[in-house]
């Protein structure tokens, strides 16, 4: 029996015999790669694993380092790791739990006797500095699931409890450093001195971890300020913890229970309270005659607008849709990507002039012919549609570019409300890990895409980081302009989805380079206790993705 294995390298396309039981940072050095900052995890036959990691058999190997995605994830929980190492350090009673991704950086609540301080955000960065100093390896722990429940018990770690009291798995693997123990659900670095950049800072009533810039890690991300966003944020997490529903392991123990139409019914009820709320506003400024509604991909703007106006309606408006995408220039205007493809994701793609026209002969009491765009050279042509306004009637605006200040630039703006939306997912796995809103918004579209557009989800996953990048570019330095904010994400809706969107995964083949996201969200999805839909009604935002939704689209 040979005492070697055969390892393919993607980075190098070489290929090299490694010793039996070698581990993947092992097999980095054997190869002689060179990361600039080092590598963070690895694709093995497209499944992402830590770089301790140990090959035991013929593999396929991509490294990956901080630029990207998965890397970036990896060098995050870390960060994070040392960060809750640091403060139960020099404050024992401290309890740290992640509450959203903002201002380009993780925001995190530290609970102890009194607010923290900057200064005590400042002494738990000294110490993490030491400790990514002293370069202390990390190591990884199985045993039997009812010994780990009683080894956070111990450290009074509920959240960790509960989401292993919930789960089915026989055994557990946590992390360990230097006597601490955590548990995350994906890799992490070898050890502490592969941390090269970071910096915490006072933020709000908590601290905000800032980490570097994907695209030149030798920066940090800019900072930017997001006060509204913050407080949507915290008016969820305020509720979830009123109701007791903080994590997952939280959701699934009161589904056991028989809770879950509770559930369903409250989510949906605090939805329409909040479009309500927004419907009222829009009435009571009494001069709104545009409303703009803008979201990133999969936020359930559709549906959003449609319950919107049902609001209005019930406040004596009557809210007519304009579909921004029939402005559409003619393609011959169209600007083009970096890649030399027509970016219909610029505001640019839109025929600005004749849109801005046509709403000013509009609320000038003119008559329009709407236009209707067709994919061609031509672009828009008249739809033989009129339009006057009324007195009551008000313009529902819904496109990726609604809170673009260049957009409407000669509207007054009193006349225009200006709406952003999202799925800021709230609920965490733990403490220690939050779901990301990006992961909730990628798996509505991988179900709406294969259930009414007959693309497999290999297909979606694959677009995916373009259609960010477009987000990132168009939507979201833009979004703190809005009137109002909606979350649209569902406190149930990942259990719900799970089921459906499962068999739609396992379509994608081990082969596929798009594997290793799905292997990750299969593998997040897991830690949900399955719920039937049978109970969400026909007029939830949820049916947007789904199906069996009382509203045309």
């Amino acid at each position: 029996m040979s005492d070697f294995l055969r390892i393919r390298c993607k980075n190098n396309k070489k290929t090299k015999n490694i010793a039996i039981g070698s581990t993947l940072l092992e097999a980095y050095h054997e190869f002689n790669l060179n990361f600039p900052y080092g590598p963070c995890s690895a694709k093995v036959n497209n499944k992402v694993e830590g770089l301790g990691f140990r090959l035991y058999h013929n593999k396929d190997v991509e490294f990956l380092d901080i630029t990207s995605e998965s890397g970036m994830r990896t060098y995050t929980r870390t960060l994070l790791f040392i960060l809750c190492k640091a403060a139960k350090d020099l404050y024992p009673e401290i309890k740290i739990r992640t509450r959203a991704s903002i201002s380009r950086g993780l925001y995190l609540s530290a609970s102890m006797k009194q607010e923290i301080c900057s200064e005590a955000v400042e002494r738990i960065k000294s110490r993490m500095v030491e400790i990514i100093k002293a370069d202390i390896p990390f190591h990884r722990h199985e045993i039997p699931t009812e010994e780990a429940i009683d080894l956070f018990a111990e450290r009074g770690d509920e959240s960790k409890v509960r989401l292993l009291q919930s789960q089915g798995s026989l055994y557990t693997t946590y992390q360990e450093l230097d006597g601490m123990p955590d548990y995350f659900y994906g890799s992490i670095l070898p050890s502490t001195g592969y941390i090269h950049l970071f910096d915490l800072v006072k933020y709000d009533n908590g601290m905000l971890l800032r980490i570097p810039n994907r695209q030149n890690p030798s920066i940090l991300e800019e900072f930017a300020e997001e006060p509204k966003l913050l407080r949507v944020f915290q008016e969820r997490h305020h509720l979830q913890e009123v109701l007791g529903l903080s994590t997952v392991g939280d959701f699934n123990l009161a589904c056991k229970m028989g809770h879950a139409v509770d559930l369903i019914n409250v989510a949906e009820a605090l939805q329409e309270k909040t479009i309500a709320n927004i419907a009222d506003e829009i009435t009571r400024r009494g001069n709104v005659k545009i409303v703009l509604i803008a979201g990133p991909s999969s936020s359930g703007k559709t549906t959003f607008s449609k319950r919107l106006s049902v609001q209005l309606m019930a406040n004596g408006m009557y809210p007519y849709p304009i579909s921004l995408d029939d402005y559409y220039a003619p393609r011959t205007r169209v600007p083009k990507d970096e890649n030399g493809e027509y970016d219909y994701e610029s505001l640019h793609a839109l025929d600005l002039d004749f849109f801005n026209l046509q709403l000013n002969q509009l609320l000038k009491g003119e008559e329009i012919e709407l236009p209707k765009y067709f994919f061609n050279s031509e672009g828009h042509l008249p739809s033989g549609k009129k339009l006057k306004m009324t007195p009551n009637m008000v313009l529902i605006l819904e496109g990726i570019h609604g809170l673009n200040p260049d957009l409407i630039p000669d509207i007054p703006q009193e006349s225009v409300f200006k709406i952003f939306i999202s799925a800021l997912t709230t609920i965490s796995l733990d403490d220690h890990n939050y779901i990301p809103p990006s992961d909730n918004r990628l798996l509505r579209r991988i179900l709406r895409d294969y259930k009414y557009r007959n693309t497999p989800a290999q297909d979606t996953i694959k677009r995916w980081p373009s259609v960010r990048a477009g987000e990132d570019k168009w939507i979201f330095p833009f979004q703190e302009n809005a009137d109002a904010m909606f979350n649209s994400a569902l406190l149930f809706e990942l259990a719900i989805i799970k089921d459906k969107i499962i068999p739609v995964l396992e379509q994608v083949t081990e082969r596929s380079p798009e594997y290793s996201e799905v292997y990750r969200l299969r593998k997040f999805l897991m830690y949900f206790n399955s719920v039937s839909d049978k109970d969400i009604p026909p007029t939830s935002l949820l049916r947007e993705f789904m199906g069996g939704s009382s509203f045309e689209y």
